[in-house]
C-alpha cells in the first residue's frame, strides 16, 4: 500500500470531514472560541491560521478530542467525541506541535508501538521510508535531532492510515530539503482522498499546500477562502513598502519624515495604505505606472526614500492586513 491509496478498512462516510456549528469555549473570563462555524470537505487540505490568542489551538484541540467544548456542535467524520471516540481514534491521525516519545526506544520500536494501537495501518517499512528515517531506524529517540523527531512524529501520525490528519506546525525544525519532502507527502495524501487540517507559521507553506484557509482572530473566523481568493481580496496585485526621511538623500542622520495618508491614497493605482513601525505599505495595481507616481508625490512633499521594495501580494500580506500582525512575530 502507498500513501496515495485510499485508507483501508475505514468507514464509508461521504459528508464533510469536519463540521463545527456555534462552537464556544471559555477559560475563566477569556472567551477563546466564540460561536465558531466551520466546515472542511473531504479530500482538501485546510489551513487554520491566526496569531497567538486567536483561538485556533483551542479549536484544534476540541476537534482532536483533547478539549471539551462549552457549547456548539462538533462532528468529525460524521461522529462526535461523546459517542464515537473509539472509532474516531482509529480513523484520525494527529501530529502535535511537540511530541514527547520514550527516549530509550528506537525509531522502529516507536513506530511498532504506535502501529499496535490501530486495527488497520501502514506497514512499518513504508512509515520509515516515508519519513526518511532509514538510517536512524535502530537509533534511540533520545539521540535524534529536532527535525528527525518531527519526521518521526509525522510517521506516527500516519501509521494508522488515517482518513483525517491533523498537522500542527509539521515543518518546525526541518531543514529546507526535509520541509519540501513533507510537502510532497502532503500532496500524496491529498491525491489519495485524505483530509488534512494544517496549522503553520509559514505563509508560503499555507499557500503551497492548502486548498482553503481560515484566518482566526479573537475566537472568530475573519477570512475564509482559497489562498488565491484571499490574496485577491486585498485589492492589489503588488505590495510597495517604503520608509521616508526629510533632508537630502544619503544624509548621515536623516530626520524621519511624515507622510499624509491622503497624499498616497489619491494616487491612481493605490488600493490601500497602512503604516507598520514607520514602514508604509501600499497595495497597488499596475506597478509600473503607480511607482513613478509614488516617487513624484513624495518628492513634492520634500521627502526622500530611506527604504524601498516591492513584492507580489502574498497570504502574509492578507494576514497582516486583517490582524495587524505578522504571524511569526507572535
Amino acid at each position: 500500500m502507498t500513501l496515495a491509496a485510499k485508507p483501508s478498512g475505514k468507514g464509508t462516510f461521504t459528508g464533510p470531514s469536519l463540521l463545527l456549528r456555534g462552537l464556544k469555549k471559555a477559560f475563566a473570563d477569556v472567551q477563546a472560541v466564540d460561536g465558531l462555524d466551520l466546515e472542511v470537505v473531504q479530500g482538501e487540505c485546510f489551513g487554520l491560521l491566526g496569531p497567538n490568542g486567536a483561538g485556533k489551538t483551542t479549536t484544534i484541540e476540541i476537534c482532536e478530542g483533547l478539549t471539551e467544548a462549552d457549547e456548539g456542535t462538533v462532528e468529525v467524520l460524521g461522529l462526535n467525541w461523546a459517542t464515537g471516540a473509539g472509532e474516531l481514534r482509529q480513523r484520525i491521525g494527529i501530529q502535535l506541535q511537540e511530541t514527547q516519545f520514550p527516549e530509550k526506544l528506537t525509531v522502529e520500536e516507536t513506530l511498532r508501538l504506535f502501529r499496535s494501537f490501530f486495527h488497520h495501518g501502514i506497514p512499518i517499512e513504508e512509515s520509515i521510508r516515508t519519513s526518511e528515517l532509514e538510517e536512524k531506524r535502530h537509533s534511540r529517540v533520545g539521540g535524534l535531532s529536532g527535525g528527525q523527531k518531527q519526521r518521526l512524529a509525522m510517521a506516527c501520525a500516519l501509521v494508522g492510515d488515517p482518513e483525517l490528519l491533523f498537522l500542527d506546525e509539521p515543518t518546525t525544525g526541518l531543514d529546507p530539503q526535509a520541509r519540501r519532502h513533507l510537502w510532497d507527502v502532503v500532496d500524496q495524501l491529498k491525491q489519495g482522498g485524505r483530509t488534512i487540517i494544517l496549522t503553520t507559521h509559514y505563509m508560503d507553506e499555507a499557500e503551497r499546500l492548502c486548498d482553503r484557509v481560515a484566518i482566526m482572530d479573537h475566537g472568530h473566523v475573519i477570512a475564509l477562502g482559497s489562498p488565491q481568493q484571499l490574496i485577491a481580496s486585498i485589492g492589489g496585485e503588488d505590495i510597495v513598502e517604503f520608509a521616508v526621511s526629510q533632508g537630502p538623500a544619503g544624509a548621515h542622520e536623516p530626520v524621519r519624515g511624515v507622510v499624509d495618508p491622503a497624499t498616497l491614497t489619491v494616487i491612481p493605482g493605490v488600493q490601500s495604505h497602512r503604516v507598520d513601525a514607520a514602514l508604509h505599505q501600499l497595495s497597488v495595481s499596475e506597478l509600473h505606472t503607480t511607482v513613478p507616481r509614488i516617487f513624484a508625490a513624495l518628492a513634492a512633499e520634500g521627502l526622500h526614500l530611506s527604504e524601498f521594495r516591492t513584492h507580489s501580494a502574498t497570504l502574509e500580506d492578507v494576514f497582516v492586513r486583517l490582524t495587524g500582525r505578522n504571524l511569526r512575530d507572535e
